[in-house]
């Protein structure tokens, strides 16, 4: 017998925010099921359902469906929960405490409200992003659009740290996985952003985000190649990735850098008639969407339609203002079809405003003992407005900087009135800082305005941990990082680095100082804009313009220096023989005829001579004048290890090297004992407890490496970002890179 079933009442099911989120991941789980037996029915996406040709619109990720639809499928899930309330079931979840929950509410409103604000605030974000993870979120939700606004700003490695902590949690995240393959290419680090992506495609992810990212590391890899060969072999690779994507969704993203590479292919009827459809499909939308923007300028370029190019490239980065990083991946494409079309890409500085870099040098204000004026007090108005001008005049808006009283903090506040963003470097630890550099004047509010900048700042970055007295090392050190750090910003942006300096035209006393770095920059090629001193002492105001000499050449054999100096910055390697402890008594003879014996070997033919070499037992220490030297004896020494055939010389099969790189102020002395000079310090120390965390067969080196390196123009060796990674022995939590060489596919 068939009984007719009562109606269940669901009107009085109480719904609580836990379930609405599951009602949003059921939704998701429910919609890919569905597209899923779809597919293997042998559907395919189309703009529109035709059972016939068993084409769908629906058949495109969850996060890609209309908002009416997500919504229909999230009435179903609902529906669905409602049901089992009624029944009598209770949803419990591992969950957190009530007051967790609320936070949670709390930074997902206010991150919802900072991603559909005008105005992103990276400050704010990086907030909301320590307090997630005090919190620990029940969702990835938050991780992901953390990292996905930052990456709009253009900060990379900042989005790096957010997205590997939220993948502590959900390391099996398709969505996080994917953020930090971009944050990775961002960065520059497109080898290990390929290498994760191919993980992703071999393990069975084929959607057109993974495809997408995929087709765009070896686009990025085609631009490093060095051979004919290697960027012929990216190019088809990324070419048939794009196509790939576009095939199996539709969209417009893959689909418009499908045509660009099949057009860098040589292939210009296909790459128009991709273009042409893409174009077709982007004006039936009628949103303004910075990426639809960004691909009907593309678009047209491919067509070679100059004027309507320009015009929505245009109009895509004034809605997109601020996102430099989503503005330089654009630009950066264009920049690819100019060179092909046209053999420049002049046309970019008119399509594309992307604010410069800048990196800065002044002089601290007068100290009322002073009895030769440098920096007067009563100049600080004209040098703020100096300072302005010249960074309104080269539309400047991302600083670096040290903070000290006068000239730096007076630029870091003219970066943030123009909405820019600041990067503080500072040389040593700043409660000294403070105290010998900031409150130095009497009844002022320098120490307040500095605690307010270093609130503000994106990052603030402490060179050593304390000052020394009577020498000019630590800001020397300092200075250079702070160069370093703006040109490796400059070169993520792909955008011009400006040289400003506040300066009395006079040497100054020793290295770090202002002259010195002045010196140092133009001995490195560079243009320096300078705002003189003693030009506006002297003058004054004229026709309310204020005079400047733009490269005043400084000798600076004639500032008064310490010869007695015995700290200077130094490269420093160590190394550490991986499976040491298990060679037995008998093998002890062949590592040091043969391991040994090839280290001297390779010293013996480098080019890379050092100043200091030791070991002992399983370590080795060098100490070289240049990173460039130390980093190319490095990976030397790498490469070495990992060639020989260990085993044939009666040692373990395995026998391998981790290798440290840092750069940093060191001690030089005559060893008591030994009665060989050696160095020593807190950055020997600062070196040593990077060796411990770096897997075995690689090279890692520290944030100031990096950036010393760049700042010279190292060309045989790249530094790709691998986080912040916590040192060994508890010395703390650093920004860590991966050193290897340009050429490496």
């Amino acid at each position: 017998m068939i009984y007719k079933p009562e109606p269940i009442d669901t009107s009085k099911a109480i719904v609580n925010s836990e379930h609405l989120k599951l009602t949003e991941l059921l939704a998701k789980n429910t919609h890919e099921i569905w597209a899923q037996q779809r597919i293997a029915e042998g559907w395919k996406f189309g703009i529109q359902r035709d059972d016939i040709r068993k084409e769908h619109p629906g058949l495109v990720p969850y996060e890609e469906l209309s908002e009416s639809e997500k919504q229909y499928d999230r009435n179903t899930a609902l529906g669905v929960i409602k049901v089992l309330l009624a029944l009598g079931y209770r949803l419990e979840g591992k969950g957190n405490s009530l007051a967790d929950e609320k936070e949670e509410q709390q930074l997902a409103v206010m991150l919802q409200n900072l991603k559909d604000s005008s105005e992103l605030n990276l400050s704010s974000l990086l907030a909301i992003g320590r307090e997630t993870i005090k919190i620990k979120p029940h969702s990835p939700d938050i991780y992901i659009v953390l990292g996905e606004t930052i990456l709009q700003l253009g900060e990379p490695l900042m989005a790096y740290d957010v997205i590997t902590d939220g993948l502590k949690h959900w390391e099996n995240n398709i969505r996080l996985k994917q953020l930090l393959a971009l944050a990775l290419a961002r960065s520059g680090a497109s080898l290990r952003a390929n290498s994760l992506l191919l993980q992703l495609v071999e393990s069975g992810a084929s959607d057109r985000e993974t495809i997408s990212l995929l087709a765009r590391t070896h686009k990025d890899l085609y631009l490093q190649a060095t051979t004919p060969e290697e960027k012929q072999s990216h190019l088809k690779l990324a070419a048939a990735r794009y196509q790939q994507a576009y095939q199996l969704t539709g969209s417009y993203y893959p689909g418009i850098n499908a045509a660009t590479m099949t057009l860098l292919k040589g292939e210009e009827v296909t790459a128009k008639e991709i273009a042409t459809q893409v174009q077709e499909q982007c004006l039936q939308q009628a949103e303004k969407d910075y990426w639809l923007l960004a691909t009907l300028g593309e678009a047209s370029l491919i067509l070679q339609d100059w004027s309507a190019a320009e015009a929505w490239y245009k109009k895509a980065v004034e809605i997109g203002k601020g996102r430099l990083g989503d503005i330089s991946s654009t630009r950066r494409n264009a920049k690819l079809l100019l060179e092909y079309l046209e053999g420049n890409s002049q046309r970019l500085g008119e399509w594309f405003q992307l604010p410069r870099t800048v990196v800065f040098s002044g002089h601290t204000i007068d100290r009322p003992e002073r009895k030769i004026p440098r920096f007067p007090p009563e100049l600080e108005a004209q040098v703020y407005q100096a300072i302005k001008e010249r960074l309104i005049n080269y539309d400047a808006k991302i600083g670096y900087a040290s903070a000290a009283c006068g000239a730096d903090i007076l630029f870091l506040e003219a970066i943030l009135e123009l909405n820019g963003e600041i990067h503080i470097v500072l040389p040593y630890d700043s409660a000294e800082f403070i105290h010998n550099s900031v409150d130095i004047i009497p009844n002022s509010d320098w120490k307040q305005r500095y605690e307010n900048l270093i609130a503000r700042a994106n990052e603030v970055i402490i060179c050593s941990h304390h000052n020394l007295e009577d020498s000019n090392i630590l800001y020397e050190y300092a200075n250079r990082v702070v160069h370093g750090l703006g040109k490796m910003r400059a070169e993520l942006l792909d955008t011009e680095l400006i040289h400003l300096a506040v300066w009395d035209g006079q040497p100054g006393d020793g290295s770090g100082g202002t002259a010195w770095t002045i010196e140092t920059w133009q001995a490195w090629g560079y243009e320096v804009e300078i705002i003189n001193l003693k030009l506006m002492q002297n003058t004054a105001v004229k026709d309310n313009i204020l005079l400047r000499d733009r490269q005043p050449q400084i000798n600076i054999n004639q500032q008064s220096s310490n010869q007695t100096e015995s700290r200077e910055v130094m490269a420093l390697l160590f190394a550490d023989v991986v499976k040491y402890s298990t060679l037995t008594e008998e093998q002890i003879p062949r590592y040091v005829e043969y391991f040994l014996g090839a280290v001297a070997e390779l010293e013996a033919k480098s080019n890379y001579a050092s100043l200091v070499k030791n070991t002992w037992g399983d370590a080795l220490y060098y100490v070289f004048p240049s990173v460039t030297d130390a980093g190319n004896f490095a990976l030397d020494l790498c490469d070495l290890i990992q060639h020989t055939n260990w085993l044939e010389k009666g040692l373990p099969e395995n026998l391998n090297l981790r290798i440290s790189l840092h750069a940093g102020p060191v001690y030089q002395y005559v060893n008591p004992v030994t009665k060989d000079t050696s160095y020593i310090g807190t950055h020997v120390s600062y070196a040593a407890r990077i060796e411990p965390i770096t897997p075995p067969g690689k090279v890692y080196g520290s944030q100031a490496f990096a950036a010393l390196a760049c700042s010279l123009g190292v060309q045989d060796f790249t530094c790709d970002y691998v986080g912040q990674i916590p040192f060994a022995k508890g010395y703390g939590t650093f920004p860590t890179y991966h050193v290897r060489r340009q050429r490496s596919f």
